[in-house]
């Protein structure tokens, strides 16, 4: 219950030129007179999961990576939270960091406020940060490592019928982009394994038949504001919940550089998404009242895992596989961290470079370690928020229990450093009382939430 509700309050729902850094393609035997060809793996899409994985291969001698991204300064639809240990644990610098948020509010649908923040210690905080930075610095780090960076978007990959039982190579066919050029050459390469990390539209997962997901829609508004507004936001970030600005999920407002990041998300209801996203700026009102609105952005977010996410030599990692938590839509950490892990284990079983993992090998590193380190996660949050996210009487109920001390204190403990502390059995058993009084509660002063039709997309849900 503690871990649920703590990353239902605080999880949030890149620029590059290639260089030329280039891997090499033969090395070397020892006596110089013979060549032998290394294992190249393709890293496709270069956000956060693909960054991390291709930097770590990168620094695998015995390996040729090449991480190909669509688009070098993509600016990612994205809230941009990530927890305080994504810092330290990633060697994160924190110029990469916009604002530290070190206070948020909470907004019921009735208008209620609950202040969040008091048990932080001085030098903890969630940093906000832009995807275009972020992704650039972690992209530009796994390039300086060795990994050959390609700006292309990959339109189809040939997988051999025998790739689960041989080495048979899987041949991509790509677009590839220049400078000051808006059209492709197209071109083509065979590798011998592929980390799909290309988003919620995966071409890696359509290659590997790896199965369809629930996905939102996120819509999010960058807004700039005058510095007086501003300021409210200097370490402020909102969240506000209500059928107006979510019919199950929410709407927030989060400080970057310059600006503010406005929006709002939704599973059930997606054609309705700007009639949500209208709703969330009216309720933040005055305060970004006037503002400009400088970027309009929208991107799906996965619901749940991909029915497969290893097939042979294809794996996938970050929204590809579907790594995004419920009620929170949280994903930057969880993407970087599937990218590592994927990556750790496949550079293991490959021996230095000396043979190639099988699926089985990879299903019971890389899928079971996993699984086993944040598979509760999900599954609770996803009760969760059938709970707290079904109706305002459940949201009202949610703000005000929000108010307790103790669940603010596992919030931020389980947010910023992924595991949950404090556990004390009487608060427990407490929390669990307060809960039962505050949903008694919410359901006797909600506003009944507005009916809504949408056959359409109801019958795509899987």
């Amino acid at each position: 219950m503690k871990l649920a509700i703590a990353s239902l309050v605080l999880g949030s729902a890149a620029a590059f030129s290639p260089s030329a850094f280039s891997g090499t393609a033969l090395s070397a035997a020892s006596n110089g007179a013979t060549m032998d060809m290394r294992y190249k793996v393709a890293v496709i899409g270069g956000g956060p999961s693909g960054a991390c994985a291709a930097e770590i291969f990168a620094q695998e001698k015995g390996i040729d990576t090449v991480l190909i991204e669509r688009k070098m300064d993509n600016a990612k639809p994205c809230g941009g939270a990530i927890p305080l240990c994504m810092i330290g644990e990633f060697d994160i610098p924190e110029s990469t960091v916009d604002r530290k948020v070190r206070k948020m509010k909470l907004i019921s649908p009735t208008n209620v406020e609950v202040d969040i923040g008091d048990t932080l210690q001085p030098n903890e905080y969630i940093g906000m940060c832009r995807r275009e930075i972020l992704d650039k610095y972690l992209r530009d780090r796994a390039i300086s490592y060795g990994a050959e960076a390609i700006q292309g978007l990959v339109t189809k990959i040939d997988v051999p019928e025998d790739h689960k039982e041989t080495e048979s190579q899987y041949t991509l066919h790509y677009q590839e982009f220049t400078a000051g050029s808006s059209a492709g050459v197209p071109k083509t390469m065979d590798v011998d394994l592929i980390v799909g990390a290309d988003g919620a539209n995966s071409r890696v997962a359509k290659a590997m038949d790896a199965g369809e997901y629930n996905f939102a829609i996120a819509f999010q508004e960058r807004i700039k504001i005058t510095e007086e507004q501003m300021s409210f936001y200097e370490e402020m970030a909102e969240m506000y919940v209500g059928d107006d600005v979510s019919p199950d999920f929410y709407g927030w407002v989060f400080p970057k550089y310059d600006h503010v990041g406005v929006g709002t998300g939704t599973v059930v209801n997606r054609p309705a998404i700007k009639q949500y996203q209208k709703a969330i700026r009216d309720r933040a009102g005055d305060k970004i009242a006037g503002g400009k609105i400088i970027k309009v952005e929208a991107h799906p977010i996965p619901e749940h895992y991909r029915p497969r996410r290893v097939q042979g030599r294809l794996a996938l990692v970050g929204d590809a596989a579907g790594y995004v938590t419920k009620c929170s839509g949280e994903g930057i950490y969880f993407a970087a961290k599937s990218g590592r892990m994927a990556a750790e284990a496949i550079v293991k079983l490959m021996e230095g470079g000396k043979r190639l993992p099988t699926q089985t090998e990879i299903e019971r590193t890389y899928i079971a370690d996993y699984d086993k380190l944040y598979g509760p996660t999900y599954t609770v949050l996803d009760i969760l928020q059938k709970v707290f996210y079904s109706n305002n009487g459940a949201r009202e109920a949610f703000v005000e229990l929000c108010n307790s001390k103790y669940v603010q204190q596992v919030t931020f403990d389980s947010y910023l450093y992924k595991r949950v502390q404090g556990n004390n059995p009487l608060d427990d058993l407490k929390l669990l009382g307060e809960t039962i009084g505050c949903l008694i509660k919410g359901y006797a002063i909600a506003t009944p939430d507005q009916e809504f039709s949408n056959p359409v997309e109801s019958a795509k849900r899987l």
